[in-house]
């Protein structure tokens, strides 16, 4: 099982990155076949109820699938070593999905005519997706996408979590990934309205993901996270405590 577990493992993290570097495409409205603001395919009630119902498919799926409970039932039926493989595997094939079956709605709510100012804001879209591949290797890139789990599998060594250490962005903000997320959701000098839709519901999806995460971390980590979100913003690194 050890080798074909890796292959698995090595299968979901290439999907996942196929996906995500699409998405980034997708978003910026840049350099892919289609994007937010490419396909014109309903008018405005079809086509926002489409992409509410995608974007609400991710949100479950990735809600559901994270909590402790749900992994408790599911590595019962995905062996454990694979689970977060698994779940990065799905992830990935929702968000295709998204791009894939996305509907735009053209209506103009911001249109920056200054290539000065266009050129920041495509800057800021570039330093979000930044912050956010950076977060992903201070907390354990490897372990997050499952690449861990499965080479420990091979390895025959047991699993262990890996243990949060609060550096770089970590000491300003608690969600520094999340951060990059909003940053790079919200930085475009075109804002359609599908692109509001889109970076609204998504940022409110991520203070909700927020919620339900922490409530894990205070229970796995305990006084320990909690003195850490007592100290630290939990979006925006300022001196004062935010959430």
């Amino acid at each position: 099982m050890g080798p074909a577990t890796v292959l698995y493992g090595l299968l979901c993290y290439f999907v996942f990155l196929a996906s995500f570097l699409y998405s980034i495409g997708f978003i910026g409205d840049v350099a892919v076949p289609k994007t937010i603001d490419s396909d014109l395919g309903a008018p405005l009630p079809g086509a926002l109820l489409n992409d509410l119902v995608l974007l609400g498919l991710f949100a479950v799926q990735h809600s559901v699938m994270a909590r402790q409970g749900f992994k408790a039932v599911w590595t019962r039926i995905v062996p454990r070593p694979v689970e977060r493989s698994t779940y990065v595997l799905i992830s990935s094939l929702l968000l295709a999905l998204i791009c894939w079956k996305w509907q735009a709605i053209p209506a103009i709510v911001w249109d920056v005519s200054s290539p000065l100012l266009r050129g920041l804001l495509m800057a800021l879209f570039a330093l979000g997706w930044l912050v956010l591949l950076v977060s992903t290797f201070l907390i354990n890139h490897f372990d997050l996408f499952g690449l861990r789990q499965v080479y420990l599998r091979l390895r025959g060594i047991e699993y262990t979590s890996v243990n949060f250490t609060e550096r770089a962005f970590y000491k300003f903000v608690r969600h520094p990934l999340y951060l990059g997320f909003v940053i790079a959701f919200w930085a475009t000098p075109h804002m359609s309205l599908g692109h509001l839709v889109f970076a609204i519901a998504t940022t409110g999806y991520i203070f909700v993901g927020i919620i339900l995460e922490e409530r894990d971390l205070l229970k796995y980590h305990g006084v320990e996270y909690g003195a850490y979100r007592a100290r630290v913003p939990m979006l925006l690194p300022t001196g004062l405590k935010r959430g």
